[in-house]
């Protein structure tokens, strides 16, 4: 018997703040963005692990604000004035004279700094000794590793995007066992549609755990 082709309807990236998944975790970080524009000095650094939503709430801020979003490597302070500016992944390098402009520049009337990295900012790399004074005292947001909400939401949203609902006790299940971040979480919900897909299973409880167990001797295998 051939095998039947699903048609996936894989739905686009979406910034929008109602399709972010809201817990603990990251409610410091949420109410730290709705306090704009009482941001002291115009400016904020949003951090947290890869995954975490850095991203999407930087970005649905840059939305809501007709903010001017700018290249790490290529500060254009000609587009930044009398603006919001944001700017991601500064812990990955920078040009340093010009973060130190846009950081005085987001004190002035109509503009505004958001920054988003891995880490906080006193950990950029930053030789500039005024810009060092700056980065060490400018306030910060953090997204913190995921809790059982957060995890339960982003697998569900994966889910949704696939367009597969598995049965209820799959969620607890994975909750219990799977690696703590949104990464994995993403991961194990490709690989459940893709296995289930090239073996004709539903989505369930036990492909999951033959998932996880595969993980778990192929681990085993590096460790040895």
């Amino acid at each position: 018997m051939s095998r039947q082709l699903r048609l996936r309807l894989r739905r686009p990236a979406s910034y929008a703040r109602t399709d972010f998944v809201r817990g603990p975790s990251n409610a410091q970080a949420l109410a730290a963005l709705d306090a704009w524009p009482n941001w002291h000095g115009g400016a904020l650094a949003l951090f947290g692990p890869i995954g975490s939503g850095k991203t999407h709430l930087a970005r649905d801020w840059a939305t809501r604000h007709d903010a001017a979003i700018l290249d790490r490597t290529d500060l254009a302070l000609e587009v930044a004035s009398g603006r919001p500016v944001l700017v991601e992944d500064l812990d990955q390098g920078f040009e340093a004279e010009a973060l130190f402009h846009l950081i005085n520049m987001a004190a002035q009337p109509g503009g505004g700094l958001l920054l988003t990295a891995r880490a906080p900012p006193m950990a950029w790399p930053a030789d500039l000794p005024d810009l060092r004074s700056r980065l060490n005292a400018m306030p910060v947001a953090e997204i913190a590793e995921p809790d059982d909400e957060v995890l339960e939401g982003v697998l569900r949203k994966f889910f949704r995007e696939r367009s597969i609902r598995p049965p209820k006790e799959v969620y607890p299940y994975l909750l219990r066992r799977m690696e703590r971040s949104i990464p994995a979480a993403r991961e194990i919900v490709k690989r459940l549609d893709e296995m289930a897909d090239d073996e004709q299973r539903p989505i369930s409880r036990a492909l999951a755990r033959q998932i996880l167990e595969d993980d778990a001797d192929n681990l085993d295998l590096f460790e040895g």
